[in-house]
């Protein structure tokens, strides 16, 4: 079941960063609940489809770092970056918990923080 479950979100993954968001909503139950610790809770596949459109002005781009999958729950570690629509990037780490219930997507738990992106620049000694 758990490996089923971490494919069913390297799927969805897919889906987002190609820009097909209903795609990635298919494997949302309709009841889905999306909380982002500390900041705001998203009830519903209206509230994430909504919340989506306005988030991500163009496919998000992220790098998935570890994938850890036990019964029902997929937890996955990773970078992301965001545009706006100025075209100005954000950065982000995030550690993203998620819930499944026959096949798909229920409950998401994201703690996401604000990161800077450092340019190596060498010094003479």
């Amino acid at each position: 079941m758990s490996e089923n479950n971490k494919a069913i979100l390297e799927a969805a993954n897919a889906a987002i960063a190609l820009g097909n968001y209903e795609g990635f909503l298919s494997f949302c139950t309709d009841d889905t609940e999306w909380t982002f610790i500390g900041d705001k809770s998203l009830k519903g596949k209206v509230a994430v489809r909504q919340w989506i459109a306005t988030t991500y002005i163009e496919p998000p781009k992220f790098m998935v770092a570890n994938l850890i999958a036990e019964g029902d729950f997929v937890t996955a570690l990773g970078d992301l970056t965001i545009k706006d629509e100025d075209g100005n990037a954000t950065h982000y780490s995030y550690c993203d918990v998620w819930r499944f219930r026959g096949g798909k997507m229920v409950e998401l738990k994201a703690f996401v923080i604000k990161t800077e992106v450092k340019n190596e620049t060498s010094s003479a000694a």
